[in-house]
């Protein structure tokens, strides 16, 4: 680790000194804690945080008493000072904060460089951690004249690592960072495909920039590339095309890019192009449906293409692991070719939420790309890719012939891993409701769904990082129902002991003996889901709506085709579907669920669909609507940051509240690409218009008194947020420190949904900027109102959480409040 932080340090150096006129760094401070609490809830603690926003937070100083915790000690400010080295360390960071002031002579721009912290407020204005150490994070903050004051939020990862601090001063505050680029290999043989590219433009001035471009200059090839507008005082991760025609051999070729405004000429970098053989481990780009972002996965190719169809093996990395170091661990396979998605960051989103739809959006392309034989797909992973690989094969029973967690922990629940673990229980009705959301990350609840597919265990006997208990645990579970799963225990392996970590060849051998069944072979169906938006099919029966949502839904059928019959039992569900094309047209069909009355139906074609309704007793239905709660959207706050979502702030409130809004979104976009990899449209409510973001997520800032974009989204919507009170359904809050966390399906889209970001007046609007909902299998409801005392008294501050009913009313839904 110590390695890898010399490492980024020194790379993070050259374009400090690249760029800049001057730097200051940071030697002296103080430190608070313990005096905060995050994790992977939607509740948190932080007391400092509460004073900053109920403004009764003093100036720091050293011997000042912050607060006296619950065990009667004093919280009080400590003095700090850098090291040698110019980190700050101290044991109090681990859930403390850091107090930094910078007296400026004028009011001026600035780039803020700060390595190893959760995130940050500069005079009270949030901005993104780089916990990890990674580098690339350079914020352009605006100082004021005189003492800026500069909060720095900590965790464990700090108090071993330290925290870095600096202020540039640059030449240049029009710039392109090329700290974290997202390149494609060249392949020699296919020059002609389109190629994209992605690096970081930083925008240091109080305007919008949207007339900016890039042209990239690759072996004497040019192409342009026009950008997205990038916000004022903001950065944006762009994509640009490449034109590798003119690459003729392997090897390292220097692209330059070129970044200019109407042909003004304001930046240009170097980056790195490796061109290669189509036999060699590359890289493949691709511009991603969730964000519009440039995206990128590894490849070990087939090792031997017969002109047949090849399987396909999906391998997802462990923590800090890159795709490509992922792909580059496997020999080339002569039967088939390995593809390693990114999870969109080395750590991003544990294999949950974003990083479920980037492994699947990844699979998806390749099997565009390589067409494999459908029968023979697989999944694989080491470390946190081992959970990656128990909860997709679990999440997507049918899509895997076999899958090979490798030195996996199953749950969040139980191992946790950076941002700790998801809570096995609440404390009350409004902290299961909580965890009700986060139900879909539970793979022992899903574990039935193992059944088809083969599963091949392996994991060291001496990991130290996780432990082979987690390994044993699954053999145990397994071995109480499943009939078809392989187990080894590595003498001696640590949690990585070379290469035959993931490419251990009784896996691949093992791969070989299984293939996906067809669907006419399914005839007993046990499948469980929390939610159908996530997964909701296993061969030829599919749960389309569920009783009650994020709760488990689970179907248990027999299907016998010799007497026309399907009879079963099923739990918290609405709607189903069966698939009849294994049921001759004209053939009468009877339905017999849950002991209750049979119901027949006559097959009328080869692709019939049966739809069958739970009211009391299973009639035949029809499709469900679109519109409503199913397979396209079933709700939950998370689900609205998907389908090239844009941020929408306000400009019809007070100047308080509109720079709340904006910097709010700004925030949650930095907090998005460093986390994600990506990229959002940052716009202003007066420039929102349904056609022109049309079946896009939306995520709006503000309320129905301070965003114009309210009334063109939520006109229908049963929770509304104005300044100085809350209406929800028949229930009414009022007071200036009530916030909001709500979605609501987009009325003229089947897909979208608008997630809100809500709050009565500033106190409630500043209580949302624990932005929470990033961190993997945190479990938010479809809303949730609370008040900004949620900072220190938890589930007690929370007025009101729920779920919408299928139809997205709200009366007849699930809902807790205090």
């Amino acid at each position: 680790m110590r390695k890898h932080i010399t490492l980024v340090c020194i790379f993070c150096f050259y374009f400090l000194t690249a760029q800049a006129q001057r730097t200051h760094s940071f030697t002296n401070g103080l430190v608070a804690g313990p005096v905060h609490q995050y994790g992977r809830e939607a509740l948190v603690k932080d007391l400092l945080a509460h004073q900053l926003y109920t403004g009764t937070m003093k100036q720091p100083a050293a011997g000042q008493t912050i607060f006296t915790n619950d065990q009667g000690k004093d919280i009080t400010w400590k003095p700090l000072e850098a090291d040698t080295a110019g980190l700050f360390k101290n044991e109090m960071l681990s859930n403390g904060y850091i107090y930094l002031t910078y007296d400026s002579k004028e009011e001026q721009s600035a780039l803020l460089h700060v390595m190893g912290h959760n995130m940050l407020y500069v005079n009270g204005v949030p901005h993104a951690g780089d916990i990890y150490w990674h580098g690339y994070l350079y914020i352009p903050v605006k100082l004021k004249k005189g003492v800026n004051e500069i909060l720095i939020r900590c965790s464990r990862w700090a108090r071993w690592q330290g925290v870095s601090t600096h202020l540039l001063f640059p030449e240049k505050f029009i710039a392109i960072n090329t700290t974290d680029p997202t390149l494609p290999y060249v392949l020699l043989d296919k020059t002609s495909e389109e190629l994209w590219g992605a690096v970081v433009v930083i925008n240091g001035t109080d305007k919008t920039l949207t007339n900016l471009s890039i042209t990239s200059v690759l072996a004497g090839k040019e192409r342009n590339t026009t950008l997205p507008a990038i916000p004022p005082m903001a950065t944006r991760k762009v994509g640009f095309r490449l034109d590798a025609t003119g690459v003729k051999q392997k090897n390292s070729y220097t692209c330059s890019l070129k970044l200019t405004e109407k042909g003004k000429l304001l930046d240009e970098r170097p980056v790195t192009i490796e061109a290669v053989n189509s036999e060699d481990h590359y890289s493949n780009t691709f511009v991603s449906a969730i964000d519009g972002s440039i995206q990128y996965y590894g490849v070990a190719p087939q090792s031997k293409p017969d002109g047949k169809q090849p399987a396909l093996f999906l391998s997802v990395h462990g923590a800090g692991v890159e795709a490509i170091g992922q792909a580059k661990a496997y020999q080339p396979k002569s039967w088939g070719v390995l593809v390693a998605p990114t999870n969109r960051r080395p750590r991003g989103f544990n294999w949950e939420d974003w990083g479920r739809l980037d492994a699947l959006e990844v699979l998806e392309h390749a099997k565009k790309k390589y067409t494999p034989e459908p029968h023979h797909i697989y999944l694989t992973g080491h470390s946190m890719g081992g959970h990656g690989t128990w909860y997709l094969g679990a999440t997507y029973p049918g899509k895997w012939a076999a899958i090979a967690p490798c030195a996996g922990y199953p749950t969040l629940t139980g191992y946790g891993s950076a941002d700790g673990k998801i809570p096995g229980q609440g404390a009350s009705d409004a902290e299961n409701l909580l965890l009700q959301a986060s139900n879909p990350s539970n793979v022992i609840e899903l574990a039935q769904n193992y059944k088809t597919a083969g599963i091949y265990i392996h994991h060291g006997d001496s990991d130290k990082v996780v432990s082979v208990d987690y390994a044993r645990q699954m053999r145990a579970l397994l071995g109480t129902f499943h009939k078809d799963f392989s187990y080894y225990e590595y003498p001696g392996g640590s949690h990585w002991f070379g290469n035959e970590s993931v490419d251990w060849p009784p896996i691949f051998d093992y791969f070989n003996w299984h293939t996906i069944p067809d669907d006419s072979a399914i005839n007993v169906v046990d499948f469980t889901t929390a939610s159908t938006a996530i997964s909701s099919q296993f061969h030829w029966a599919s749960i389309l709506q569920q009783e009650h949502s994020f709760k488990y839904s689970r179907i248990k059928l027999k299907r016998n085709k010799k007497k026309n019959a399907i009879t079963g039992t099923t739990e918290n569900v609405s709607v189903l579907a069966f698939s009849l094309e294994d049921f001759k047209p004209n053939t009468t069909l009877t339905i017999t669920l849950d002991s209750l009355a049979s119901v027949q139906y006559t097959v009328k074609s080869a692709n019939d669909i049966v739809y069958l309704q739970k009211q009391g007793a299973w009639k035949i239905g029809v499709k469900p609507d679109p519109k409503h709660k199913g397979i396209n959207r079933n709700g939950s706050f998370k689900e609205a940051f998907n389908h090239k979502m844009v941020f929408v702030y306000s400009t019809a409130g007070t100047k308080a509240e509109n720079e709340w809004s904006y910097n709010k979104a700004r925030y949650d976009a930095e907090v998005w690409y460093y986390r994600g990899n990506g990229a959002i449209d940052i716009i202003a409510d007066k420039e929102f218009s349904a056609a022109a973001y049309r079946d896009r997520g939306v995520i709006l800032y503000g309320n129905a008194t301070t965003n114009t974009a309210w009334k063109k989204l939520l006109a229908n919507c049963p929770i509304t947020v104005q300044r100085g009170s809350i209406k929800a359904g028949g229930k009414q809050y009022t007071g200036d420190n009530l916030a909001a966390y709500f979605t609501w399906p987009r009325a003229d889209s089947e897909i979208a949904s608008v997630g809100v970001i809500s709050g009565t007046g500033l106190s409630g609007m500043q209580a949302t900027e624990a932005n929470q909902y990033f961190a993997a299998g945190s479990g938010f409801p479809d809303y949730l109102i609370f008040t900004t005392d949620m900072l220190k008294d938890g589930a007690k501050a929370v007025k009101l959480a729920g779920f919408y009913n299928n139809d997205w009313s709200f009366e007849n839904g699930q809902q807790v409040g205090n």
